[in-house]
Order: C-alpha cells, then sequence, then structure tokens
C-alpha cells in the first residue's frame, strides 16, 4: 500500500518501556500501531507523539489486518497523524 513499517522489536529492545517507545515513534514521525490500548492511551494524551492507532484483538490476524488497512484508507495520513485512532 506505500507505507513503510518499522518492527518494534528491530529498533528497540523488547523492554523498552512504553514512554520510550512512543519516543521513538514521535521523533521519527512514525505513527504507531499497538493492541496496548490501557497504556499507550494515557501516554498519547500525556506526551508528545506522531500519531497513534489502537488496534483491538480480533479472532485473525487477517481480521485485524483488514480493520487496520480500511482506517487507513478512510483516514490518509492526515487524518492519522497527531491523532488517537481505534481500529
Amino acid at each position: 500500500m506505500g507505507h513503510g513499517v518499522v518492527l518494534l522489536r528491530e529498533v528497540l529492545p523488547g523492554t523498552t518501556p512504553d514512554p520510550e517507545v512512543l519516543g521513538y515513534a514521535a521523533a521519527h514521525g512514525l505513527i504507531m500501531v499497538t493492541c496496548n490500548r490501557d497504556d499507550f492511551v494515557a501516554l498519547a494524551q500525556a506526551q508528545p507523539h506522531h500519531g497513534l492507532i489502537v488496534l483491538f484483538r480480533r479472532k485473525s490476524r487477517t481480521a485485524e489486518r483488514a480493520v487496520l488497512v480500511r482506517l487507513v484508507e478512510k483516514a490518509g495520513a492526515q487524518g492519522l497523524a497527531r491523532n488517537i485512532n481505534f481500529a
């Protein structure tokens, strides 16, 4: 779809605290996708970020991807940037 993806485990240790993870994404202009709603929504309200997508768990990864793709197509990069979105 023309979007770049950075996997957390490829750029940061798995033990990196959540505030640093969101900070890394913000510093690199990345919109973060997470299923960790409880921690990251609160963080995104308290610290600068480039955008956050909270992905709700579905019965399959295929269903999760489909919802994510629909959100990206509907909102576009401008609609996702600097917002907290739910999919």
